[in-house]
């Protein structure tokens, strides 16, 4: 039996309401970081998993730790998430972010 997991809606911001200090400012913390460059080296077209992005990261971080990360990045327009069942994908907006502040993302990643 499958339990039950309460989805509800996740926003994110629109393309012209993201601001680069909200993006440095996510992508400052080191364990964002990782989870970007995890998830900038792991997800295909269609996002990954963020139990994969744990897992093949290698975090230790709680769920609820996670979880608050993902939230910093998603508000602060660095990925974009939703549901695939009762599990969470993710991906970069690279298309976002590239359009904005070329070489950005690439930078940080390489860094």
């Amino acid at each position: 039996m499958e339990s039950q997991v309460e989805q509800h809606e996740l926003t994110h911001p629109d393309a012209d309401t993201v601001e680069l200090t909200a993006v440095l400012a996510a992508l400052a913390e080191p364990v964002r970081l990782k989870i970007v460059r995890t998830v900038a080296e792991r997800a295909g077209d269609d996002g990954i998993r963020c139990l994969d992005v744990w897992q093949q990261g290698g975090f230790t971080a709680s769920k609820s730790t996670m979880s608050h990360h993902y939230k910093v990045l998603r508000e602060a327009g660095v990925v974009v998430m939703w549901w695939v069942g009762a599990k969470k994908n993710v991906r970069l907006r690279r298309e976002l972010l590239d359009v904005r502040w070329p070489g950005l993302l690439d930078a940080v990643l390489a860094d």
